[in-house]
């Protein structure tokens, strides 16, 4: 498929200004913001006492160390508008997360929100290669996920024609995108993979599938998934960046032309990495923690906020900002394995280095006695299965456990299993793990 390099009229001003002019903006824009939170959100203003600073101490971008983080933990303990900076009734819309772990992190826009996140979307879309006109099918799941109206706001501000599709219903995901041909489908990775399924067991080769670009976000993948769903669906995978505490998608997003990380929009948000432990901000280039800061957002400004994402700072490419590595997982969600540190991300690196098995798998845990026992259960491409046999899986299997126990450290049983044996999400983000492990007490 022919790339669609954007031309200079295609691109903000700011997307090509100099480092000098997006530090002077972010400088402007965070003591706005802090001056912002400080004043409106009691929350932030005890906060900043306790840590004794003001948002005057802010003279240089540096200065944002000072300041104190915010975790999820401030969400909940703020549920529901305790972190609103403006009156409820100017807040336009409220978005919240499952809270499958806890009470749900809830969020604000005003109506200068709203607009701002469509525009950041509009400008994802243009740097993934969309352009007015395209036809958009938006399978992330609408509600008070962030991810359906966030995706589609934007796609209408781009100029394209949306089809709000929604998640589950695959057979008719399928049916839809054959008969409305869409250039573009926005959608979790995970379930682009299910999509693509459908599409096999239809017998419906790639070249016979109209979508061209997939924006993929909700979720953390690899380059391994992504080479797993251009070749499965014939199109270009880029990666949009977003979270509900911070915005929702459109925070960064990679461009089509580059394809190396997505690109931090930050004339709106501020980045910072830091050392997950120490909470020291670290140079560009160093693995830690992605903390965002908001710099426009004015129902909820949001200070330092902790997103768990493990990753680096990378210098600009394609844009005048600044892109961050792909994730490779997250803080608070590291599998601790008889000692050893294990990302989900990492079996599945090793999963897709083979060309036989699809990006679709589990990890179970549970415990023998006071030791931890894992199993990697993952799926043979279609057309390989039920024409394998018992000895064929059985070396793959081996060589599996040899790649995981090699470059990640830990011993494993892996099934290797027929299409269509593991549970598929239907709606959005896959469940990756499942830890029958005893709770410590």
């Amino acid at each position: 498929m022919p790339v669609k390099h954007p031309r200079p009229g295609d691109l903000e001003p700011i997307e090509t200004a100099s480092r000098d002019e997006i530090s002077a903006l972010q400088l402007q824009r965070l003591k706005w913001t802090l001056k912002h939170a400080y004043d409106n959100v009691p929350h932030y203003r005890q906060k900043f006492d306790a840590a004794g600073v003001h948002p005057d101490d802010l003279k240089t971008l540096s200065d944002l160390a000072k300041f104190p983080f915010t975790t999820k933990a401030d969400l909940r303990d703020n549920y529901p508008f305790g972190l609103f900076a403006v009156p409820r009734s100017q807040v336009s819309r409220v978005h919240a997360s499952s809270g499958t772990t806890g009470k749900p992190t809830v969020v604000g826009y005003t109506k200068g929100d709203i607009d701002r996140w469509a525009d950041l979307v509009a400008r994802s879309i243009r740097a993934a290669g969309g352009r007015p006109g395209d036809l958009c099918h938006i399978a992330y799941g609408y509600g008070l996920f962030t991810g359906g109206l966030g995706a589609h706001y934007g796609a209408e501000r781009a100029g394209c024609t949306v089809i709000p599709m929604s998640g589950g219903q695959t057979e008719k995901q399928v049916q839809l995108i054959q008969d409305f041909k869409p250039d573009l489908i926005m959608v979790t990775p995970s379930y682009s993979l299910v999509i693509a399924e459908e599409f096999e067991r239809q017998g419906i080769p790639p070249e016979q599938i109209s979508l061209k670009v997939g924006i993929f976000g909700a979720e953390p993948w690899g380059e391994g998934m992504r080479a797993e769903i251009e070749r499965k669906l014939g199109i270009d995978a880029v990666d949009i960046y977003g979270l509900s505490e911070v915005m929702g998608p459109g925070v960064a997003s990679e461009c089509i032309e580059s394809k190396d990380g997505p690109v931090i929009w930050e004339d709106h948000f501020y980045p910072e990495v830091i050392d997950p432990e120490t909470g020291e901000v670290l140079p560009d280039g160093s693995d830690g923690e992605l903390v965002f800061t908001s710099l426009t957002k004015e129902a909820m400004p949001i200070i330092r906020y902790r997103t768990r994402d493990l990753t680096r700072l990378l210098p600009p490419t394609s844009r005048a900002f600044r892109r961050f590595g792909k994730i490779t997982g997250r803080s608070d969600d590291m599998l601790i394995v008889r000692g050893v540190n294990v990302f989900p991300t990492q079996v599945e690196e090793q999963i897709l280095r083979d060309p036989r098995l699809a990006g679709i798998y589990q990890i179970n845990l549970s415990r023998d006695g006071h030791l931890d026992n894992v199993e990697v259960q993952c799926e043979l491409q279609r057309e390989l299965s039920g024409r394998t046999d018992a000895a064929e899986r059985a070396a793959i299997a081996k060589e599996l456990q040899h790649h995981i126990k090699t470059l990640i450290g830990i011993s494993t049983k892996v099934s290797v299993l027929d299409a269509d044996t593991i549970p598929r999400t239907q709606t959005g983000k896959a469940r990756r793990v499942v830890d029958n492990r005893p709770q410590q007490v």
